[in-house]
């Protein structure tokens, strides 16, 4: 399960996408949140997707392929300052086309970096996502950056943010450093794409 990862193809048109009809566990979150680490953790891979030294620098929608079964999707991270409010604009429309168009979605990973809290953007996607009716997971991600009781906090806090997010149902934790959460995380993707 989970044995053979490839990447496939860098997207920066919606008229590019993959025509495989295979479903998608698609990754969306701020710039920086550690969406390509996440990647190379939770498959055990160095260098399965590249890590930019420089955040906001990731343009494209890339493609991984997971066992010839699934996608696994990473959306472009929004929100990063230093880019221009064109392009900022431009990668909002593109995720807002992505998951309007795209009829593969089986789940979206929402990743919030634990230590902050959840941007204007963060909402908006949430809301999306929502109105949409995607199956999602609220991922909070750098936990091994928190100190237990800061983490307990974090959670709460999370709920208080998104009421609809319960621990352990649409809302886990992960660290790609110490690959904490990684079981659970596993067993959700189990659950939806590994069915006997």
């Amino acid at each position: 399960m989970f044995d053979k990862q490839e990447f496939v193809t860098s997207v920066y048109q919606l008229s590019d996408l993959p025509k495989e009809n295979l479903p998608e566990i698609v990754l969306c979150g701020r710039s920086n949140v550690g969406k390509s680490s996440f990647i190379n953790s939770i498959f055990n891979r160095k260098s399965l997707a590249k890590i930019s030294s420089t955040p906001g620098k990731t343009r494209s929608i890339n493609y991984y392929r997971i066992d010839e079964k699934i996608f696994v999707v990473d959306l472009p991270g929004y929100g990063y300052a230093k880019t221009s409010l064109k392009e900022r604009a431009y990668w909002s429309h593109l995720i807002d086309e992505f998951f309007s168009a795209s009829k593969n979605v089986s789940l979206a990973l929402h990743f919030i970096d634990s230590r902050h809290k959840p941007t204007d953007l963060d909402f908006q996607l949430n809301e999306m996502l929502r109105r949409l009716e995607v199956p999602y997971l609220i991922i909070l991600n750098k936990i091994d950056k928190l100190k237990q009781s800061e983490l307990s906090a974090a959670k709460k806090n999370i709920t208080e943010y998104f009421p609809e997010a319960s621990y352990g149902d649409n809302l886990l934790h992960y660290s790609s450093v110490k690959k904490t959460g990684k079981k659970q995380i596993m067993q959700r993707f189990s659950s939806l794409f590994y069915k006997p």
